[in-house]
């Protein structure tokens, strides 16, 4: 199960990666990416959490867990933004981003 959310992850990460640097130059954002790009992602946290319900809980998976929720929230405010047809905030792109790539890590060196 961990390593299909890893992988889910790395999927979502490159949907991700069009989306933030689109984001930053402001140029409009395909809705159907922020769509496959949540979707994966939200598949990613499942599969991590049926992994560490499973029994494999180390404590980077669940510090991973936590930072890829808040990831989560901060990629539900950046879609109310596009919903809105609004410029997204650089600097919570960059927070989003950021958290969710340090989750990444806690999540593949919880898997080592």
């Amino acid at each position: 199960m961990l390593t299909i959310s890893a992988i889910l992850f790395a999927v979502a990460a490159l949907g991700g990666l069009v989306l933030g640097v689109s984001g930053l130059r402001r140029k409009d954002l395909p809705m159907w990416l922020s769509l496959v790009h949540g979707a994966v992602a939200a598949a990613g946290l499942i599969t991590l959490i049926l992994g560490i319900v499973q029994g494999n809980a180390g404590s980077l998976l669940i510090i991973s867990l936590v930072l890829f929720l808040i990831a989560a929230l901060g990629g539900f405010v950046l879609f109310s933004y596009h919903l809105r047809q609004k410029p997204h905030p650089k600097g919570l792109i960059v927070i989003h981003a950021l958290t969710a790539v340090i989750a990444f890590v806690f999540l593949l060196v919880g898997l080592m």
